[in-house]
This record gives C-alpha cells, structure tokens and sequence, in this order.
C-alpha cells in the first residue's frame, strides 16, 4: 500500500515585505525543503480593511508599532499582477507550485485569470457570504481554514459552498487557530478529525505554533494537507515573521511529514518485509530441559523455550505434554515431532 501523500503548503504569505527579491529567496527556500506549494497572499488593501482598522495585538508587538493602522501596514505589502507573474514564473523555473490566498472579490478574478488549480479561504472570510459563492463558482479544489470558528460557522460556510456549485469531493478543510504564534494549549488538534466526521471531507491543519511537532501530529492523526507559515529569519520585521520557520526548520518539517507518511502504512497487522529474517533468530523453539528415557510420558517440566525459532514452536506445547517419547533424548536438543509417540 503506497502512502498518502500530504499536500504541503509553505505559507511565505507576507514575509517577503514588499520586496520581490526576499519574494524569491522564499521561493527558493520552499523548492529546497521540497514543499508541494508555496503560497503568497493576494489583496487589494481598500478592497480588504477601512482605513480605521487596528491591528490585531499579536500585529502590534510583532511589528513593534502599535499606532500605525492595519491599512497602512498592509499596503505596503500588496503585489501587484506583474509581481504574481514574475513569481510564478519562478515557482516554474524552481519546479514548486505557485499558491495565493485571495482576500477580495477582485483578486479571485486574478488568481483564476492567473491559471492557479486550486483555491484557499482564509479564516477571516468563513464568514463573508459572497466570497464564498464567488470561490464556490469557480469549481476548483477548495481549501477552507477554520481559525476562530465553532461548529455551527464551519456548518453555515460549507452549506453555502456546497449550495453554491462546489462539490464536497473538492474540499478540504483545515483546522487551524488564528493567534501568532498559538499556544499549545490552544492548539485543540482532536478538533481536526472532528471537523473531517462531521462534513465527510478530507481534513488537514494550518499551524501557527512555534517549531515543528504539532504539524507532524497532525499527519500523524490523519492530516491530507499541512500549511505553514516560514521565513527568511523570524528577527525580520513584519506582522508574521515570529511565528514563522526559518529555512532549516522548514526543511525538517517536510522530511519529517515524509517519514510519518511511511511509517502510518496500513491497517493490516502483519510482519514487514524487514523483520521476518529477525522472526528465527528471536522467537523460541522447544528443547529437552533434561535427558529422558524412551517410553517416558512428556511433562511440562520436561520441556524448555530456547531460541531460535526454527524448530517447534511452544504454542504446540499442548500438543505435545503426555505424550510418550519413542527414543530417548537428551537436555537441549531441539524437541521434533518424530521422537513422540
């Protein structure tokens, strides 16, 4: 049986700060660690927050200004349809997909007018009716992440997404939670296979923890997609660089889900291919535990467990106790079956 493979997303998202070159060095991470996407964040910053909106505090204390307003920190950050072509074309050059997450009408038009294969809605918009239908009409893949809902959020989204045109074999969706970086204790990862039973979908996780282990968990747990937020270096300034992996961490991570993808198998218990020439050398055979005469009746107290497990094996004790001996034998010679009468 072949693995399940999980989709991983390196979420570059904001880090490249404005700058296509750092927006390339990202990309050449992602490639290097062999990431399956790697995904930036497409916006139109009038079309996604008034001028007044604050910062969310994690916003705050990792951009270190707390009076600039959440418009202007994000402006600077906008790519522009030049910029997501030089990068995709890269993503090509690199051989590693080219992902985004719309935030706004206008630029789910650009990522389908731009060719990408799949779509993602961010924890922010499992609220926002009409993007959804206008994700839902593209017909497309769909990932939907699940930050800062319940139950009945997640309900409302999927019915509207699934009323709308997309069919439930297209969808995945990821538990995740919206605090940079989350605390482990407000990780909740049961909750993913809880989302998987209750909307019959493929499921996966959206890590916003510091390091590695919980992604790999999740796989562990049955995952089909990992995203995760990475970085050139977490001291860089930016609203997301902190909860970030740096380039090696990153590289861990994905050979680290690759090892769980083979070590998970399958649900048949049998001896691997590996071990079965360990099967004689440490399971036990019977021997004689003293010598014995011919005509002598078998006991338990006759017999010993020794390895290797190359003769008969002692479950066939039963088998074997008050029967007659029909030679004589002697004290650790292996017990056959021709020496019984």
């Amino acid at each position: 049986m072949r693995p399940q493979k999980t989709l991983i997303i390196a979420e570059a998202g904001v880090n490249h700060n404005g700058d296509l070159e750092q927006a390339r060095r990202l990309i050449d991470v992602a490639a290097a660690a062999g990431v399956d996407y790697v995904k930036f964040q497409t916006f139109k910053t009038e079309k996604l927050v008034s001028r007044d909106a604050r910062k969310a505090d994690y916003q705050k204390e990792n951009t270190g200004d707390a009076t600039e307003s959440q418009f202007a920190m994000i402006k600077k950050l906008e790519l522009d349809r030049a910029t997501h072509e030089l990068l995709i074309d890269y993503c090509r050059e690199k051989k590693v997909k080219f992902f985004s997450t719309a935030f706004d009408l206008d630029s789910i038009d650009l990522l389908e007018e731009l060719g990408l294969d799949l779509y993602k809605i961010p924890s922010g918009e499992v609220t926002n009716y009409a993007y959804l239908r206008k994700i839902a009409g593209k017909n497309k893949p769909t990932i939907l992440s699940t930050g800062m809902c319940d139950l009945g959020d997640v309900e409302a989204a999927v019915r509207l997404l699934l009323e709308s045109g997309l069919d439930r074999s297209q969808l995945t969706i990821l538990h995740c939670n919206t605090e940079y970086p989350t605390p482990m204790a407000d990780v909740n990862l049961r909750a993913m296979n809880t989302l998987g039973r209750a909307f019959d979908v493929r499921v996966g996780y959206s890590d916003h923890t510091l390091g590695i282990e919980v992604p790999i968990a999740a796989v562990a747990l049955g995952a089909t997609c990992i995203e995760k937020h990475f970085t050139l270096d977490r001291t860089l300034p930016g609203p997301d660089h902190r909860a970030s992996l740096e380039p090696d961490e990153l590289k861990a991570m994905v050979a680290a889900i690759r090892n769980v993808e083979m070590a998970l198998g399958s649900p048949v218990k049998q001896p691997s291919a590996s071990e079965k020439k360990n099967m004689p050398v440490a399971r036990k055979s019977l021997f004689w535990a003293a010598d014995l005469p011919a005509g002598h009746v078998v006991t338990a107290a006759d017999l010993a467990a020794l390895r290797p497990g190359t003769g008969v094996s002692p479950m066939r004790q039963p088998e074997v106790i008050g029967r007659p001996l029909r030679v004589p034998v002697r004290a650790n010679d292996p017990l056959t079956y021709d020496q019984l009468g």
